[in-house]
C-alpha cells in the first residue's frame, strides 16, 4: 500500500505502521498546520514514502512532509502543543516522527548512523529531538523530558486553548499573507496530476488507466485517483488496486465498483455492471467499451464491529470494540460501553457519543443524536467518502460542565480610552454580543483589548470580521491567544518568549519562525508583524519567570523593549532578561552583547543553547523629549497650553545632522523599493552610495544648535553631526568614542548612567571612523542633556530618522535599567571540545 521497502532479513525488525493503519494507532488526534507549498530537497513523503520532487507541503509544527496529492491521507498525529479544554496527562511521551533525518544522524540506542538521504528511515522525537533506528526506538524510555531545551520550553500541559473553530494557522498565529490558500480546485490539480505522474509510467499497451472516485464528495469536487490495471483484469484486481490507491487495507470482498455516470450524483440507484461479471466467474469486468471512471462503494452490511474510544475518561484501555446492528442507536451504544469501562452505575444522560473526523488539516467533532442509528451513520459516511470512513472514529464523552473561553487579542483601536468606550466601539463596529463577550484586559497606551468569548461561533465571527474593520482609518487586528496556566509550570522552568520580525534585515525571519516553532512550543513564538509584541507579553503575563529572545534589527529590539517598559507593571515577572538574534543591517546592540554582526544561518538549536547559557547584564535606557518648549514666563491665563512633548525611548544612540540625514535617505530608498533590500550587503551598498552624494556638502551644524550638559553650556567645535552614544558600537560596529584613555572622562559602560557626546565633521570623517582610522571628536559625558534647535534638523534615534522642527530636545535616563543577556564566552570552548 505505501511503498515501504525492507531487506528480507530485516523484516522481523519492522515496527513502522503502514499509512493505511497509522490513523487507527493515534491516541489523541491533532491536525497538522500546513504552510504554503514549497520545494523541499532530499525529503520524502510520509504517506507514500517517495521523494518530494514537485512542490509539497510541510507541517509548521512537526517534521511531517507530504505531497500535495497525499495531503488528504496524512495521519492527524501532529504533536500536541496545548490542552483543548480538557485536562489531559501531565507526563509526556516521546512524539515519534519517521524519517527525513540528516545522513549523519546517530541512533541514541546503538550509536550507529540512523539517517539516510535515499529513503525515509530512522525516528525522531518531535519534542526532545532524540534520534533512533526504527528497530531501536521501542527500547527508549517512553517518557519524554524535552531534552536539552527543557527549561526553555513552555510545557504543553500548561497551555490551554479552546481551538475548536479555528484553523491551526489561527491557533499558532501564523500570518496568512504568505499562505497561498489552497482551495478545492488546487487540490484537484494536485491530486490528479500527482497520481497521473505515478501511473503513466506504464506505457504498456496491455494496461489501461482508470479514474477512481471514492464517493459522492470526490465526484462533486472532481477529485479522483488514477490506477493502472491490465486490460483483462478481474473485478477483484481492480477493486484491490482502487482500495490501495486510497490507502485502505480492508477485505476487497466488502467493496464493489460502480460505473461513473451523471446519475451517480442524482440517485443512489446506479446501474451496477459488476453483478453481471460475478455470474461468469472468469469474465473480465471490462468489455469492449470500458468506462474510464468508476466509483468504489462499500457493500451494505447488516452488522459490523466498531471501536469506541473512551475519550478523556481516565481508563487504561485505548478503545472498546462493539458489535452494532441495524437497530443500534447512539444511546444503545453508550449503554453497552459504560459497563465495559466500569461506569455501569452512572446515568446514561451524563454521556454522549461524538463522531470525530481526523482530517489532516482539521479534526472535526460532531455530537450524535441519542436516537441516531449507527449503521445508517456509517453508511452515509462511506457514501460520502470511503477514505473519510478510514479517518472517522467514535468517542464516548462525559457531559462536562467545562466553560468555553476563547481569548482574542484585538489591537489597532484608538489609544487611551476607558473600558466602556472600547466596549462601545466594539459594539458599533463588530456588533459583539455582550452576553457571551466580555473585555477582560485593556492596554490603553497601545489601543488594545483582550476579549473573553464563551461561544465558538461568536469567536470565529469576530475574528473574521476584525480583519476587514477599520477604526479612525486604522485597520484592526485580531490574534487568538492561549491561556498559560502558570501554576502548572515546573519549578526550574524559565520559558523563552520569542519575537521574530520577518521583515528585518535579510528577510531570514521566515526560516527562523519555522525552526523555533519546531524546537519550542509554537505558543511561545510570536511574529511581530501580527499584532506586535503585546500579544506575547499578555500571554506570558502570569508566568513567574521567563526570558525574551528578540530576532530583528536594533529598531525591533527598541520596539520590544518599549512595549516591555509600558506593560512591565502588569507582568508577574516584571524584569525578564532580553537576548538578541540580530537580523537587521546595523545590529550595534547585538555586537556589544556578543550576539554577532548579524544572523548568517547558524543552527537555531545552538542559538537557543547559547541563550540558555548567556549572562545577565544591565543596560541604561534613555528618554528623549522632543520639542519640549519652556513654559513662557509670565504667561497670562488665556494662553493655550503648549502641546505635550513627543517622547521617544533610546537604547543605542541618537544622532543630529549628517548621520541622521544619511539614515533618512536610506529610509526613503527602502520605502520606495522594499523588495530590493533583502540582503545586508545590498543595504550597506546603498548607505555608501547615499554617503558619497553628500561628500561635497558643507553645513555648520554647530551654529544651528546649542548644547547643555548637566545644566552647563557646552561650546561646540565646528562639526556636521552630533551623536549621543549609550553603547560602544555605532554605525554597524564602529567605535566612535575611541579606546584611548582620557583624564577628562570616565571609561564608557552600558550601565553607568552616562551618555557620551561625540561630534563628526562630515561624511569623510564618518567613513574614517567606520574604517577604524579615526575616532569622533569627544565633546562631553553626562546624564542630562538639553539641545536647542534653531532650525529644522534631521534626527535619528536607533536608526529611525525624521526631520525635527526647531525647539528643544531633552535627553534623560529612563526608568529602571533593563536586563539584557550577553552571550557567554565559555560556549566556544565547549563546542570546541
Amino acid at each position: 500500500v505505501c511503498n515501504f521497502m525492507s531487506h528480507e532479513k530485516c523484516l522481523k525488525n519492522v515496527k513502522i505502521p503502514c499509512s493505511c493503519i497509522a490513523p487507527s494507532l493515534v491516541r489523541v488526534p491533532v491536525a497538522h498546520c500546513f504552510g504554503p507549498p514549497g520545494h523541499y530537497k532530499r525529503k520524502f513523503c510520509t504517506v507514500c514514502r517517495k521523494s518530494l520532487e514537485s512542490p509539497a507541503f510541510r507541517c509548521e509544527v512537526c517534521e511531517l512532509h507530504v505531497h500535495a496529492d497525499c495531503l488528504l491521507f496524512a495521519c492527524s498525529d501532529c504533536r500536541q502543543c496545548h490542552q483543548d479544554g480538557h485536562q489531559d496527562q501531565d507526563t509526556y511521551h516521546h512524539h515519534w516522527r519517521e524519517g527525513n533525518l540528516s545522513s549523519s544522524a546517530r541512533c541514541e540506542v546503538c550509536k550507529k548512523t540512523c539517517g539516510s538521504s535515499e529513503v525515509l528511515s530512522g525516528m525522531r522525537c518531535e519534542w526532545c529531538g532524540i534520534l533512533a533506528h526504527a528497530a531501536c526506538y521501542i527500547i527508549v524510555t517512553p517518557e519524554c523530558t524535552f531534552g536539552r531545551l527543557r527549561n526553555m520550553i513552555l510545557p504543553p500541559s500548561c497551555v490551554q486553548l479552546f481551538s475548536r473553530n479555528f484553523s491551526k494557522l489561527h491557533c499558532f498565529r501564523i500570518s496568512e499573507n504568505l499562505q497561498t490558500e489552497t482551495d478545492e480546485d488546487d487540490d484537484v490539480d494536485g491530486s490528479t496530476q500527482g497520481s497521473a505522474k505515478d501511473v503513466q509510467i506504464s506505457t504498456d499497451s496491455s494496461k489501461q488507466t482508470l479514474k477512481i472516485f471514492d464517493g459522492n464528495d470526490a465526484v462533486k469536487r472532481n477529485q479522483f485517483r488514477l490506477i493502472s490495471v491490465p486490460r483483462i483484469a478481474k473485478n477483484e484486481e481492480v477493486v484491490e488496486a482502487a482500495l490501495r490507491a486510497y490507502y485502505i487495507n480492508d477485505d476487497q470482498q466488502e467493496y464493489e465498483l460502480q460505473t461513473f455516470t451523471q446519475q451517480a450524483l442524482l440517485s443512489d440507484d446506479v446501474i451496477n455492471r459488476n453483478d453481471a461479471a460475478e455470474d461468469s466467474n472468469l469474465g473480465s469486468v471490462f468489455r469492449e467499451s470500458v468506462p474510464e471512471a468508476w466509483i468504489i462503494r462499500a457493500k451494505p452490511k447488516d452488522e459490523e464491529v466498531i471501536r469506541i474510544y473512551p475519550a478523556w475518561l481516565k481508563v487504561g484501555m485505548a478503545y472498546v470494540s462493539l458489535r452494532v446492528n441495524k437497530d443500534s442507536t447512539a444511546q444503545a451504544v453508550i449503554k453497552e460501553v459504560l459497563p465495559l469501562l466500569g461506569r455501569q452505575m452512572e446515568c446514561l444522560q451524563n454521556f454522549k457519543l461524538v463522531e470525530v473526523l481526523m482530517g489532516s488539516k482539521q479534526v472535526q467533532r460532531m455530537v450524535l443524536d441519542n436516537q441516531e442509528l449507527i449503521l445508517n451513520r456509517l453508511k452515509d459516511i462511506r457514501k460520502t467518502s470511503i477514505r473519510q470512513m478510514n479517518q472517522t472514529r467514535f468517542y464516548i464523552v462525559e457531559n462536562s460542565k467545562s466553560v468555553v473561553q476563547v481569548n482574542l487579542f484585538v489591537g489597532g483601536l484608538p489609544p487611551q480610552l476607558s473600558i466602556e468606550e472600547y466596549t462601545n466601539i466594539l459594539k458599533d463596529e463588530l456588533a459583539i454580543k455582550t452576553n457571551v463577550v466580555s473585555v477582560s484586559h485593556v492596554y490603553q497606551a497601545q489601543g488594545a483589548v483582550v476579549l473573553e468569548i464563551s461561544c465558538f461561533s461568536e469567536a470565529e465571527r469576530i475574528y473574521m470580521l476584525v480583519k476587514d474593520t477599520t477604526v479612525n482609518y486604522k485597520p484592526l487586528n485580531a490574534v487568538v491567544i492561549p491561556e498559560v496556566m502558570a501554576s502548572k509550570i515546573p519549578q526550574n522552568c524559565c520559558p523563552l518568549l520569542v519575537f521574530v520580525n520577518p521583515k528585518s534585515g535579510g528577510l531570514k525571519g521566515r526560516d527562523l519562525l519555522y525552526s523555533f516553532r519546531k524546537l519550542l512550543n509554537p505558543h511561545q513564538v510570536f511574529e511581530l508583524t501580527n499584532g506586535g509584541p503585546m500579544p506575547g507579553f499578555h500571554t506570558f503575563s502570569k508566568v513567574p519567570s521567563f526570558r525574551v529572545l528578540v530576532c530583528g534589527g536594533d529598531g525591533t529590539v527598541g520596539w520590544v523593549l518599549g512595549a516591555l517598559e509600558e506593560i512591565r507593571h502588569k507582568l508577574v515577572c516584571s524584569e525578564p532578561s532580553v537576548a538578541i538574534l540580530p537580523l537587521g543591517t546595523g545590529n550595534d546592540l547585538g555586537r556589544v552583547l556578543r550576539w554577532g554582526a548579524g544572523y548568517s544561518g547558524e543552527d537555531p538549536y545552538s542559538i537557543l543553547v547559547s541563550v540558555d547559557e548567556a549572562d545577565d547584564v544591565l543596560m541604561d535606557r534613555w528618554t528623549i523629549l522632543l520639542d519640549a518648549e519652556e513654559p513662557a514666563e509670565g504667561a497670562e491665563n488665556g494662553v493655550a497650553e503648549p502641546e505635550p512633548p513627543k517622547i521617544v525611548q533610546m537604547n543605542n544612540y541618537c544622532g543630529l545632522g549628517i548621520d541622521a540625514e544619511l539614515s533618512l535617505d536610506f529610509h526613503h530608498a527602502r520605502e520606495e523599493e522594499p523588495g530590493k533590500f533583502n540582503s545586508r550587503f545590498h543595504n550597506k551598498g546603498v548607505y555608501v552610495k547615499v554617503g558619497l552624494q553628500k561628500i561635497s556638502h558643507t553645513r555648520n551644524l554647530h551654529k544651528d544648535i546649542k548644547l547643555q550638559v548637566d545644566q552647563q553650556e557646552v561650546e561646540l567645535p565646528s562639526i556636521e553631526g552630533l551623536i549621543f552614544i549609550n553603547i560602544p558600537s555605532w554605525g554597524s560596529g564602529a567605535d566612535l568614542w575611541g579606546s584611548e584613555s582620557d583624564n577628562r572622562f570616565e571609561k564608557p559602560r552600558i550601565d553607568d548612567g552616562l551618555l557620551e557626546v561625540v561630534g563628526v565633521t562630515g561624511v569623510v570623517h564618518m567613513g574614517q571612523v567606520q574604517g577604524g582610522f579615526r575616532s569622533g571628536i569627544r565633546i562631553a559625558q553626562g546624564s542630562y542633556f538639553r539641545v536647542t534647535l534653531l532650525k529644522p534638523i534631521p534626527v535619528q534615534v536607533d536608526g529611525e530618522p525624521w526631520i525635527q522642527a526647531p525647539g528643544q530636545i531633552i535627553i534623560s535616563a529612563a526608568g529602571p535599567k533593563v536586563h539584557m543577556l550577553k552571550k557567554s564566552k565559555q560556549k566556544q570552548k565547549k563546542t570546541g571540545s
